[in-house]
């Protein structure tokens, strides 16, 4: 049985460490490699960096940053963003990087997913579900960094991009992202029991409480969490922290 991750997420924008609330507004943090250097220390089981811009902007991915990052990581690493050929995949992995993230790619170019999972293996591309809500209160999938609705009801393309080889979902909810006040853990559950591949919950997480809950609750196999690690205090001072492993263990038993 896999043991349940705690897992950092820190989005980068221009080479900038940043944190968005709600898809928007994203706040200057500081330099992503030395963040790297500090969860190195605080030895996370591993680390999801997106390149929330790159998508957006029509941008490639940053190849030499992607360089820095990876050779400062201890942990494996994952990367999304700005990855829209088989080529820039295959760049991504000599790089050092252990899994990749789709999400733009793997809706708009199916087969993008698919043949990455091919060479590289369903356990190394996670496909990334962003999910917003309608007026209607009904939720669906969304892509290009949350600006572009699929169409999709969240559990209908999280087995889409099962069937097309991804070995992980990563769930971030897009009203709930920044807010520090927990998952949308009616999400998480909807797309947990509706695949077989372990699924990510991410987007809202404000207390180690929150991380349980989304296992224990949410079904989910690993939290992952962003301004939780990033801020410190009422006043979200910039202070990278992250639970002991005991404390971890604790969380989950």
């Amino acid at each position: 049985m896999l043991r349940n991750r705690v897992i950092p997420v820190l989005l980068v924008d221009q080479r900038r460490l940043v944190k968005s609330v709600q898809f928007r507004n994203p706040r200057y943090l500081g330099d992503p490699v030395n963040a790297v250097r500090i969860f190195n220390e605080k030895e996370v089981d591993e680390i999801v960096i997106l390149d929330i811009g790159a998508t957006r902007a029509g941008r490639r991915a940053d190849f030499e940053f992607i360089a820095d990052l990876a050779s400062e990581a201890f942990m494996p690493m994952a990367y999304g963003g700005g990855l829209s050929s088989h080529d820039d995949v295959e760049r991504v992995f000599g790089l050092g990087i252990e899994k990749i993230v789709m999400n733009t790619a793997a809706v708009e170019h199916r087969d993008a997913l698919s043949r990455a999972a091919s060479a590289y293996g369903n356990q190394a591309v996670v496909g990334a579900i962003d999910v917003g809500r309608r007026w209607t209160g009904k939720m669906e999938a969304y892509v290009r960094s949350g600006t572009r609705a699929t169409g999709k009801k969240p559990e209908d393309l999280a087995c889409d991009l099962e069937s097309a080889g991804a070995g992980e979902l990563l769930v971030n909810s897009i009203p709930n992202d920044g807010m520090m006040a927990g998952y949308d853990l009616e999400l998480i559950r909807s797309v947990a029991k509706s695949v077989s591949v372990p699924v990510i919950a991410c987007g809202g997480a404000g207390s180690l409480d929150d991380l349980r809950k989304a296992v224990v609750d949410g079904g989910a196999s690993a939290a992952a969490a962003g301004s939780l690690f990033v801020y410190q205090g009422r006043h979200k001072a910039v202070l990278i922290n992250f639970p002991s492993q005991e404390t971890r263990d604790r969380l989950f038993a």
